[in-house]
């Protein structure tokens, strides 16, 4: 959180390459890169294991978790933070106070969006999971190959219901005014 608040609010030289090497993973097409992916995890013997396929979601997740949050962060007006300081507070105590509790309806929507990415991950969990991790992507693609189409329906539902739930509490968490940064090198 504090390495997210230091990339909106400092500026230093490789700041901006830092942030673009953040938009590494979704820049390639996720099927060649999670190929070679699964390649490195069976030489490191994280292939088919929890903790491949939670590493697998770490890596793509975390785009969106560094992205908004430091959208959020550069959203927060630095005055109420200068004015926090002018009355003595530190540093860890302006961001504890002052910073934090304004970025948490960002948090909440990164959180979100991060829990929905990691929901609908396919591709990375079905070649670096197989044959040992199933999610409900990759049950719902099994189900749907083998012609079970009552289940693949019923996963499909599963899916479907959640995420368009957390949207909409997304929709409503989320504040304008952290969109203007969105994006925002």
């Amino acid at each position: 959180m504090v390495r997210v608040y230091a990339l909106a609010r400092l500026r230093f030289a490789g700041r901006t390459v830092i942030l673009l090497a953040f938009l590494l993973p979704q820049a390639f097409p996720q099927l060649p890169v999670f190929a070679s992916a699964t390649r490195e995890f069976y030489r490191f013997g994280l292939a088919g294991t929890m903790s491949g396929v939670v590493l697998v979601h770490l890596v793509g997740g975390l785009v969106f978790a560094v992205w908004t949050m430091t959208a959020v962060f550069r959203a927060i007006q630095p005055e109420l933070e200068e004015a926090a300081w002018n009355l003595g507070a530190s540093v860890t105590r302006t961001f504890l106070t002052v910073s934090l509790p304004l970025a948490v309806p960002g948090l909440v929507a990164s959180a979100l969006l991060v829990f929905l990415y990691s929901l609908d991950e396919f591709t990375g969990t079905l070649l670096v999971g197989a044959p040992f991790v199933t999610t409900l992507p990759v049950y719902m693609y099994t189900a749907s190959v083998g012609y079970e189409l009552q289940i693949a329906s019923v996963t499909a539902i599963v899916l479907m219901v959640p995420g368009a739930l957390l949207l909409l509490l997304l929709e409503r968490v989320l504040k304008a005014e952290y969109l203007v940064f969105f994006g925002q090198v």
